[in-house]
């Protein structure tokens, strides 16, 4: 980053594979970008959608990475698809369609769906050809997951959906949607009681309702389920075990490099406007701290990467990383801001990319979780140990 293109992750300098696959698909990106195939965009990997792009990707076997071969996934590492994200992270590059079925929702039907579900979703997933959204936040509730009052009822032939979800990003374009909701009673706890399910969309009674962010750009929706009856091979996972599943993936969701490269290209246009002008010391000791964050955060995320790819759940390193992450993206807004004089207005690739950050920065830190749940979740995790 400023930044991470720069450095190498601690495994790449002893495997040359890692090396190699960064290599490739830099190469990639900069004959894409140089064909005019995408602009770079802060918050890329969100607000940047692009189904042709995607199938380019998934081509090159850059989708679905780490979904078992027999499922036509790729059976690469984590750690390869780290380096991958980092990449396309860093070129800004329009990878929001695919980004959540690749990052969340292709592990947890490798782990949790049936051998139905595997064989339908996966092989599409990396094929570019499926994308996912995620039914979890609702109206007055916040990052309060346990207080879902979206309901799921058996009946005949399958389950009755009713409820509604909020911020869900890409359900407008996406071919499923998992969804949290109650299937049972929790006996007083909050947790127990909630099931997943896999979704096909569209549905004749779920109706997908667009919510602007302050850019007037379409990325998240309100979604509602009116009775809506979907087949009982919908259920993802086992009946009463949502809560515990839905934790496995929000180590997926917030321990990625997404979490601290949203602001990547604003950084590298920063530096190099810097280093070009002949940058005071004021602002090079600026780059020099934002770039020492920057690795440390980095570090972190690709623990986090190592630990999942020998099968354990860091779901509290994972809170950790996003906590610290979207903070520091934030922050990187911040610093270009304090440094860049008002003749960088003049450069109109700077001051898109800068746009781009300030308008997007507030969410940083509410998205995937609000940074005081994050603590909680740290909080009771150490003191668990």
């Amino acid at each position: 980053m400023v930044m991470a293109t720069t450095v190498e992750l601690a495994p790449e300098r002893t495997d040359s594979r890692l090396t190699d696959l960064r290599l490739q698909v830099r190469s990639f990106l900069e004959a894409e970008r140089a064909a005019g195939t995408f602009t770079p965009r802060c918050d890329s990997w969100m607000a940047a959608p692009d189904p042709a792009f995607t199938r380019k990707l998934a081509q090159l076997g850059w989708v679905g990475m780490t979904i078992p071969k027999a499922y036509g996934g790729h059976g690469r590492t984590p750690l390869e698809r780290f380096a991958v994200s980092e990449e396309l992270l860093a070129a800004g590059a329009p990878v929001a369609a695919h980004w959540i079925a690749d990052r969340q929702m292709a592990p947890s039907i490798v782990r949790n769906g049936t051998e139905e579900q595997k064989r339908r979703y996966l092989p599409a997933i990396a094929r570019g050809e499926c994308f996912i959204s995620i039914g979890m936040s609702e109206p007055d509730s916040g990052s309060d997951l346990a207080s879902v009052r979206t309901r799921a009822r058996q009946v005949e032939g399958g389950w009755e959906l009713t409820g509604t979800k909020v911020w869900t990003t890409g359900a407008h374009f996406a071919h499923a949607l998992v969804l949290l909701a109650r299937t049972d009673p929790g006996e007083g706890i909050r947790h127990a009681g909630l099931s997943q399910f896999l979704v096909d969309l569209p549905h004749s009674r779920i109706t997908v309702r667009p919510i602007l962010t302050i850019d007037g750009q379409h990325h998240f929706n309100e979604v509602v389920f009116d009775e809506a009856v979907v087949p009982a091979s919908s259920l993802l996972g086992e009946r009463g075990r949502g809560w515990q599943q839905v934790t496995a993936e929000l180590a997926h969701e917030r321990s990625g490099p997404e979490r601290l490269m949203s602001t990547v290209p604003l950084g590298e246009a920063w530096v190099t406007r810097a280093r070009n002008n002949g940058a005071d010391p004021v602002v090079r000791r600026e780059i020099g701290r934002v770039t020492a964050a920057a690795w440390s955060l980095r570090q972190m995320s690709a623990a986090v990467a190592s630990a999942l790819a020998e099968g354990r759940s860091p779901d509290v390193e994972a809170a950790l990383v996003k906590d610290l992450g979207s903070q520091f993206e934030q922050e990187v807004v911040q610093a270009v801001r304090r440094s860049s004089s008002l003749e960088a207005a003049i450069d109109p690739e700077f001051a898109r990319l800068l746009m781009d950050g300030v308008l997007h920065s507030p969410v940083f830190t509410l998205r995937g979780g609000t940074n005081e749940i994050l603590r909680s979740v740290v909080a009771r995790g150490l003191g668990a140990r």
